[in-house]
């Protein structure tokens, strides 16, 4: 109760006795048991205050390793990438100036052995050095490469940046019938922006609020004036009759969406001169179930379930 006895001063404790000489010290203790508990009570706050600061900022923290982790591989790739694309240096030759002539003066034991007793120029020496250093560094950077496999970059639907997003606001493209815009929460700061050809008979006022498939690694680009950020994952059996995919129950803007087949990372940005998603896209297809697959791996929200067409089976993805 030490820390308790300083809350108060003595004149209180010598007053309250004085009042009442029975019960006063019972009241002393009473206002030091209700004074420890209410500064235990700040303390216990002021913890619980700091832990959620500290939780933010270490999810600030993942967030920016995740980041700079798809930054070094983007960088790794380029890298193999760039080695593959690299001409092979030509073998080494060796000329006939190049041969060390042998030494009149030498002994014959050394003269039969090949064993020259005079030291090539130091010019012809370092040059030989340089050459060979540069030699070694070219032929050496490929395969120092952790993810040089003697082959081109996978083309796989991993390397797609597949998320759950909520359409939060839609309308028409104000130059074309065929185009709308959205603005698509998918668990960013800001939402996205994203023009799409639904097609002219799609009803788009029930398209607000709910959930859908965003393909996040595109390059924006514009689109009748009207930049796009993002590209909707629709499934379609002609060019008028189109749905978009479907998120499983439970799932939440900017879920991401695996395949149980595929588990390497998604491009930082896929490069549009590579074409993955036009080499990717005759494998994406609703299948008769309605699930939503690539080479039978369905679109997968880990722990909520698979992403599936509304009412479409047997159709493709686009």
């Amino acid at each position: 109760m030490d820390n308790a006895d300083n809350l108060f001063h003595p004149s209180l404790a010598t007053a309250l006795m004085k009042l009442d000489p029975e019960d006063g010290e019972q009241i002393m203790e009473y206002f030091k048991t209700h004074a420890l508990l209410n500064r235990e009570k700040a303390l216990l706050q002021a913890s619980v205050r700091e832990q959620k600061k500290l939780l933010v900022e270490n999810a600030k923290l993942k967030k920016d390793i995740e980041q700079l982790r798809f930054q070094l591989q983007d960088k790794q790739r380029r890298r193999t990438a760039k080695a593959l694309l690299s001409p092979a240096p030509p073998p080494p030759t060796l000329s006939p100036t190049h041969t060390t002539p042998v030494n009149q003066s030498a002994s014959p034991a050394e003269a039969l052995a090949g064993v020259p007793t005079n030291p090539p120029p130091p010019s012809h020496d370092r040059r030989e050095r340089q050459s060979r250093r540069r030699r070694g560094e070219r032929k050496a950077r490929p395969t120092s490469d952790p993810l040089s496999l003697g082959v081109e970059p996978r083309v796989d639907v991993s390397r797609l940046d597949l998320r759950v997003g909520r359409i939060l606001s839609v309308r028409r493209h104000p130059l074309s019938e065929t185009m709308s815009i959205q603005e698509v929460d998918v668990g960013e700061n800001a939402p996205r922006t994203v023009v799409s050809k639904l097609g002219g008979k799609t009803d788009l006022e029930e398209l607000q609020g709910s959930l859908a498939v965003l393909l996040c690694n595109v390059k924006a680009c514009k689109m009748k004036g009207v930049v796009s950020q993002a590209r909707l994952i629709c499934c379609s059996t002609s060019d008028d009759c189109i749905e978009l995919l479907v998120a499983p129950t439970g799932s939440m803007p900017g879920d991401r969406v695996t395949f149980l087949n595929y588990p390497g990372e998604p491009d930082r940005e896929l490069q549009s001169k590579q074409r993955v998603w036009e080499l990717l896209q005759p494998d994406l297809q609703v299948d008769c179930r309605g699930v939503a697959n690539y080479k039978g791996c369905g679109f997968e929200v880990k722990g909520k379930g698979l992403c599936r067409a509304p009412s479409f089976t047997n159709c493709i993805i686009r």
